[in-house]
């Protein structure tokens, strides 16, 4: 068994370019003591700033005096440490392990900035923990590829140069040169998975298969290779399935794939959009309910994070919607008009381009609903009114989306869809002309089909 030394961690962290900072996940246990001394004894040879993180969960008593170590330690070793208090809340049905998870990558992806690395101590234990866990939940080739040795993280890049190592490798590099470090007792929980695989599954497999650890962590490597030739070529079909709006698939284009490969391309370009690939379950709802619903159904499946919706022929992946606005209309007087739940703005422009006050168009002020039901909008040219459903399938605008578009009115009658109609005027009406623009829409691909814009 070679030996674990700086210059083996030197080598691996020299491919990597254009760094900026290099942090260190500190935990204070053994693993990451090991890193940070390892890191700290070739910092002269490093590109990158050497700085180290520690997170305090304040899930353990012991957690300040934990911190303290990492402090002092740092310290010796001359190494800049920054130490930041986590607040765990898990979600209902979540476990207070996983909350722990969540919001401790969501810390580290929070403090780096671009060209900054974040090295944590995982290795090839970790690595066969993390493959075996995969196997229990009946993961796929990307579940088994288990951890990347490179990964982007936040803006920056999460590395894991030990996974080649072994932990008993680690602990001789500990011992000889006279570390200490703390030992979190949550890690003997048997209760815990991992702790399971670790102190009784593994174990018990080393026996039979001395390199049962190697062997495991090999076949990871096998997956993950066959995982990047699948994400290739399903990005490769993905691009020819395009929808008719930005960031839509054709559901019939998908559908005539072969299954397997619909499905590598849905998780593929569920990814792409910035979202948590769906588990088998909810992927299984998307090509059950989603994409073999009647195209003017509005079906649904949502997950943390991420909700997939279709219209017409189109797939849609999108945040998920915020709470419809209420009834109550709101008054608009000044020149910009503020929606609710994030929908953005509301601005009139005169035919010139130049800001517009709502009381030109009309003395009273404009007035802006949203849902209102049973309005209609006077159709100058076909000499009759028209419903705002008529309006809403003419222009291409979802069901699921129409209960958040503006709808401006003067005086109880309806002058504007936002950024789907203008509503002429009547023969005794003589507002002037203007232009109506919803600024900061979050689905402004997905509304609007004609600027709002009327003659005088």
């Amino acid at each position: 068994m070679p030996a674990f030394s700086p210059q083996y961690l030197l080598s691996r962290l020299a491919r990597l370019r254009d760094t900026r900072r290099c942090w260190i996940a500190y935990s204070g246990g053994m693993d990451s003591e090991v890193l940070l001394h390892a890191a700290a004894a070739v910092r002269d040879r490093l590109q990158p700033e050497l700085r180290a993180v520690h997170l305090d969960h304040g899930l353990h008593p012991d957690a300040p005096q934990w911190a303290d170590h990492c402090r002092a330690s740092c310290t010796r070793l001359g190494v800049p440490v920054e130490v930041l208090m986590l607040a765990v809340q898990p979600r209902r049905g979540e476990s207070l392990e996983a909350a722990a998870r969540e919001a401790r990558y969501a810390a580290l992806a929070a403090l780096l900035e671009p060209g900054d690395l974040l090295l944590t101590a995982h290795h090839r234990g970790d690595q066969a923990e993390t493959l075996l866990l995969a196997l229990m939940r009946g993961s796929g080739v990307r579940g088994l590829a288990a951890m990347s040795v490179v990964s982007p993280l936040g803006t920056g890049r999460l590395v894991r140069p030990l996974l080649d190592v072994g932990r008993a490798e680690l602990l001789a590099y500990a011992q000889g040169h006279g570390l200490g470090w703390v030992n979190d007792p949550s890690n003997q929980d048997l209760a815990r998975d991992r702790n399971f695989l670790r102190h009784r599954v593994l174990p018990l497999l080393a026996q039979r298969w001395p390199a049962a650890e190697v062997a495991l962590a090999r076949s990871a490597g096998h997956c993950r290779e066959a995982d990047h030739l699948i994400t290739d070529l399903a990005a490769q079909t993905a691009a020819g399935l395009r929808g008719g709006r930005p960031g839509s698939l054709s559901i019939s284009r998908l559908r005539r794939l072969d299954p397997a490969l619909g499905r590598a391309v849905l998780r593929h370009w569920i990814a792409e959009r910035g979202f948590r690939p769906p588990d088998a379950k909810h992927l299984g709802r998307i090509l059950g309910e989603v994409m073999t619903a009647r195209a003017d159904a509005t079906p649904l499946v949502a997950w943390r994070g991420c909700e997939v919706r279709r219209h017409r022929d189109d797939l849609f992946a999108l945040l998920p919607l915020p709470p419809v606005p209420g009834s109550e209309p709101l008054l608009w007087s000044m020149d910009v008009l503020q929606l609710p739940s994030g929908l953005g703005r509301l601005r009139l422009l005169d035919s010139d381009g130049a800001k517009m006050e709502p009381t030109v168009v009309w003395a009273g002020g404009l007035s802006v609903r949203f849902g209102a039901q049973g309005a209609t909008c006077w159709d100058r040219a076909r000499g009759h009114h028209r419903s705002l459903k008529n309006l809403f399938q003419e222009g291409g605008v979802p069901a699921w989306l129409r209960p958040y578009v503006p709808l401006v009115f003067a005086q109880g009658a309806l002058i504007a869809v936002a950024d789907v109609s203008l509503c002429g005027p009547s023969r005794t009406d003589r507002r002037p002309g203007f232009a109506l623009r919803w600024e900061g829409c979050p689905w402004e691909d997905l509304v609007a089909s004609a600027r709002c814009q009327s003659a005088p």
